[in-house]
């Protein structure tokens, strides 16, 4: 069974659009969450039949989007809202987590019966596999924790000093989207939220905390993360696994739009071996 683009409204914050895929079988299942990378969205490329293949072997899979990612409840695909993607922020994205977690695995969930609340893991992409990781070291309902091609650390993502400096100075920088071609802005308050959030938002610290079940799969040809920042997660937590992909890139052969009804072979052999993992 699939829901789509169901609306967790929030009293004073932007609603999440998020999906469901499951069996409906009144039987309780490990609830997987996953979470987006920069500049994606959980419709992105081929992550529907990634949620498929979770839902055919009876885990109950959750793909939403981050409350400022720039999509809309009426367009969460792609970025029609950039107004809200220039105040986004790591700290929002952990509050939306822990929102949507919340709200899943709740007494008056209409999914309670199909959902193990004992057995929660967590699969970050990108960047969103910093949000994880922080958000595992955190969270004791967290049982495993997956990351995709995850970051290791937000602060040297900001740019130079002399970069920060004139974005303070302006207020905005740009990011071009080589796909949609959009200027995506980011407010000078990314960077102040992540100076006062620092040792919250330290992901060496959140993975030595660790002491759950780590899986960190990464491609050894990432243009885009670099293959260190997988060695530095295991350096920091001896105890997890890291699966390294030969080749490959970022988004493990996908992209966006996928009209293929198959996933590529490195992503499927991603999902096989997260799925076992979890089992």
């Amino acid at each position: 069974m699939v829901t789509k683009n169901q609306i967790l409204h929030r009293e004073n914050d932007k609603p999440i659009v998020w999906d469901a895929y499951f069996k409906a079988d009144r039987i309780k299942k490990p609830l997987v969450i996953f979470c987006h990378g920069y500049k994606g969205f959980k419709d992105w490329g081929s992550w529907g039949l990634v949620a498929e293949m979770f839902s055919n072997q009876n885990l109950f899979f959750v793909k939403f989007n981050f409350s400022h990612n720039g999509g809309t409840v009426e367009k969460p695909i792609d970025f029609p809202d950039l107004d809200a993607f220039s105040k986004n922020n790591y700290t929002k994205e952990l509050t939306d987590l822990d929102d949507i977690l919340n709200f899943i695995v709740s007494e008056n969930s209409q999914y309670k019966n199909e959902i193990d609340n004992s057995n929660i893991t967590l699969i970050g992409h990108s960047r969103g596999g910093g949000i994880s990781i922080i958000k595992a070291s955190e969270d004791s309902r967290i049982t495993k924790l997956i990351t995709w091609a995850s970051v290791s650390d937000y602060g040297t993502r900001f740019g130079t000093k002399d970069e920060v400096n004139e974005w303070q100075k302006k207020g905005v920088k740009y990011v071009l989207n080589g796909r949609t071609k959009q200027q995506m802005p980011h407010l000078y308050q990314f960077y102040k939220d992540f100076q006062i959030n620092q040792v919250r938002l330290n992901i060496k610290n959140a993975t030595k905390k660790l002491d759950i079940p780590f899986l960190i799969i990464h491609a050894k040809g990432d243009p885009s993360v670099k293959f260190d920042e997988a060695e530095n997660l295991q350096l920091w937590n001896p105890k997890s696994e890291l699966y390294e992909i030969e080749g490959s890139d970022h988004v493990f052969d996908a992209s966006h739009p996928w009209k293929n009804n198959k996933l590529p072979k490195t992503l499927n052999l991603v999902v096989v071996k997260s799925i076992d993992f979890i089992k």
